[in-house]
Order: structure tokens, then sequence, then C-alpha cells
């Protein structure tokens, strides 16, 4: 029986999960596995998580892919996103507080890899050019850019995973005047480091995460102020001075914006926090998702066969309260389908099944109904393989939780404490408030957090 042969498009936490899948099929003694070739745009795993100070264009000539930036903090629990098979307590040794910086999480998804020898898989600096679909021979060819090399390849595959992320190519909106506005523009997927913006008066356009996130982050390092401009409705915290909500902007004259409830300000910089494209330029349109940022994206059965042709899978392409369990679980699940474990049901039932789920979704009305909807998505994947088990909806309890808390106080919610629904541990607190905390790299905040459990044990 010859091999099956997939190409995983990113080496990202979806992509990453995937191999994690197909090598935790291969240690439980799985015979006749697939070959697998992943191909990963940047020069190393992590996919969101490889900081880099580059905007732009990358030294390939390739869209850059991180949208992180210096200072950021886990605005979500550590306890939402720990995986099923490793804790925060094995990696660090200890229990950290549940708000961790940047360096600390990505230390803590690496950990987990090291473990496992995926990247005999990866093919680096290798981006995707073009995908296409033969009707009689039921395979992928796959066109992709070798930059180690100078050139190009094309490549044979039965299955082809999707796995690129969808938070990488920013949606600019256009407001009048602003191509004579004397300060600077850029998108939040542009923004590296708040210090920048020090002693500025800086407008974000748009109301979701990266406006609060940036704001509150420009805020901790000494913007003279901060204004947040909203379409539909303000986010509602109390802000402290220094950070207020206006209305939308209508438009722009040399350095002030005017907006839509008459009043204008002078602005140094105008940050767009106003979302992501669906970008798939290596697609065809019969390929192709087209949605936006939803729990349940349409024409994919389970969230992750694309339902004209369930060869083409996709991977974390929902909005996302859970992350990384959900990606485990939907990459097990995929695994499964590939290694003919679970049988996928005729068109027909899929569909149904797929109508069922954004049925389901239509009827969503609050943060806590989304959160329940996306913890039995996941429920209803992971029962389906043999993925360890862990308890979705404990964590989505705490992520009400955490809604609660940010309700309370939006400077102060990574202060918080919840526990481990692997270890039951109660995490520390952070050490001082999250305002103070001025050194987030991870040797400090191991040192601070660390430190004072062992003071105080």
């Amino acid at each position: 029986m010859s091999h099956k042969k997939i190409a995983i498009l990113g080496a990202g936490p979806s992509g990453l999960a995937q191999l994690r899948a197909f090598e935790a099929a291969r240690k439980a003694g799985v015979e006749n596995l697939p070959e697998i070739v992943c191909y990963e745009k940047q020069n190393a795993i992590g996919g969101m998580w490889n900081y880099n100070w580059r905007t732009g264009l990358d030294k390939n000539g390739e869209p850059v892919h991180g949208s992180m930036y210096r200072y950021l903090w886990s605005n979500g629990p550590k306890e939402c996103l720990e995986f099923a098979d490793y804790s925060f307590e094995e990696h660090f040794g200890a229990p950290i507080p549940s708000y961790p910086p940047r360096e600390v999480l990505r230390d803590y998804i690496m950990g987990r890899l090291e473990k496992q020898d995926i990247n005999k898989y990866i093919r680096f600096e290798c981006p995707v050019r073009w995908v296409t679909f033969d009707d009689e021979t039921k395979k992928f060819t796959v066109t992709v850019m070798d930059h180690k090399k100078g050139e190009q390849e094309t490549n044979e595959f039965d299955h082809v995973i999707v796995a690129t992320g969808h938070f990488s190519t920013p949606n600019m909106p256009y407001f009048d005047g602003l191509e004579h506005y004397t300060g600077r523009v850029l998108h939040a997927h542009d923004f590296r480091d708040a210090l920048e913006f020090e002693g500025q008066d800086i407008l974000l356009i748009g109301s979701s995460y990266s406006a609060e996130d940036i704001g509150t982050q420009c805020y901790k390092y000494g913007t003279k102020s901060v204004t947040i401009s909203y379409r539909t409705q303000p986010l509602g915290y109390e802000w402290p001075d220094g950070i207020s909500e206006k209305p939308l902007v209508t438009h722009f004259e040399e350095d002030t914006a005017f907006f839509s409830d008459g009043t204008s300000q002078k602005f140094d910089a105008v940050i767009m926090c106003t979302g992501y494209l669906f970008h798939f330029p290596f697609l065809p349109d019969e390929l192709r998702l087209q949605t936006h940022n939803c729990l349940y994206p349409a024409n994919l059965y389970k969230g992750i066969f694309w339902q004209p042709n369930p060869q083409l899978i996709y991977l974390g392409m929902q909005d996302q309260y859970f992350t990384f369990n959900m990606f485990d679980a939907q990459a097990w699940y995929a695994r499964d389908v590939i290694l003919g474990k679970i049988e996928l049901p005729s068109l027909e039932e899929r569909q149904k099944d797929e109508q069922q789920w954004l049925e389901r979704h239509e009827n969503l009305t609050d943060a806590d109904s989304e959160i329940d909807f996306q913890a039995s998505y996941i429920r209803d994947l992971y029962d389906a393989t043999d993925y360890p088990e862990f308890e979705v909806e404990k964590q989505g309890e705490i992520f009400k939780q955490w809604k609660r808390d940010k309700k309370k106080g939006i400077m102060t919610f990574r202060e918080k404490s919840y526990r481990s629904t692997l270890t039951g541990t109660l995490a520390p607190e952070l050490p001082k408030p999250w305002l103070n905390i001025m050194d987030d790299s991870l040797e400090h905040f191991l040192n601070i957090t660390l430190e004072k459990k062992s003071r105080s044990a």
C-alpha cells in the first residue's frame, strides 16, 4: 500500500499541533503513517509567537507574518491555554502567575515541542506560491518558493492542511483626509514598541482586543494620551485618566481627527486596530475559504474539512477564546480522518452537521454563550479521538470569570489568579501591579515570581 503524502502549510501553533498529532500516533506504534512535509515561510517555528523587529517585508521580500510586539503580555489566563499533556508547572518546575509575558509563554510552547523531533518535517523559508487539485488523480499540486535554494519546486500531495493563520494580513480602512494627515499612520500588525509613542497623543481606531491591549500598553509606557475610537459601541471599561473613548472618526484635516459627536483633537499618530483579513493568495477560488472572523466559518465540516473537497483541511480558522487545545483537538481529528480511523460521512450529512452548528452560532447572544459554544465544539472533536482528557468546560468557566475581572478593572485584571484545570494548583499572584512591571523578559519574570514564592514558602 503506497504511503499518503501530506503538505502542512505553516509551522505556527496550528501546523505544529498537526505535526504533534502524527508524532503521537507514531509513538503509539501506528504503522503506515503518511509522508509529511511542512512548509514554513519564516526561518523558525512558532508562527505568530516568533517576535520579529521587522515590519512590512522580510529579508526574502515576503510579507512579515508576525503581529507580536515587545511588551505583549497574555491577555487571557494561561490556565485556558494550558496543553492537556503538559502543564505550566511541569515546564517551569513551579507554579507561575496566571498572566505571563510573551517570552514566558513562548518558552512554554516551545518546551513541549522540544520533547518531540518534529523539525525533521519542516522546510523553512519556503512560502507556498500556488495549490491546485486534479479531479482525475485526486491529488494536489503544491508549488513553493525555496528561498534557501533560490528556486521554486512543485510536489504532489493527497492532502493539504492550511495552517497559515488569519491574524497577519491587516484590514486597513480609509477615512477622508487620511492622505493629508501629518502624523504617522500604522496598523496594529506593524506596532512593535510602546516606547516609540512616549509623550505622544495617539488615536486607536477599533474597539476590540488590539485596541484595549495596545492602548493600555502605551499608557503603561508613558504616552501623553490614548483615545480609542469605536464604530458601534465603546469598550466601556473604567479607564484611568489619560485613556478615553470616542465615537467613530468622520475625517482628518492635517494633524486633527474629527469625530461623529462633533468633537475634534490633534494626534501624533493613528494606529488602526481594525482586525485582519482571511488571505490565501496561494489558493484558487474553488479551494479558498472566504469568511470573516467568527466562531464557526461556513463551508467547513467540523470547522476543519473543506466541504466541496474534504482532502483540503483548514486548521485554526475560528475566532478564538480557546487556542492551543482547540488546535490540538482539530489536529487529532484531522489525523484520524487521514488515517482512516474516522470515516467522513456523505456531503449531504456533512452539510447537515455544519448547518446545525451554524444555527447554534446564529443564536449566540453574549460572551458566556460564545465560550460555551466553543467549548462544546472542542468537546465534540476530542471525544472522537484519543486526545488526552482535559476539562474544557472548566477552562470555559475561567474564561467567563476573566471577562468579569476585566470589567472590574482593565488595568488590574492581570493581577488575578486562577486554578490550573490540570494540576489543581492556584497560580501565585504577580509580585507587584502589572503597571509597575516594566521589564517583561523571561529571566526577570521568573526571577521576581519564583523568588517571591520561595520567600513566602
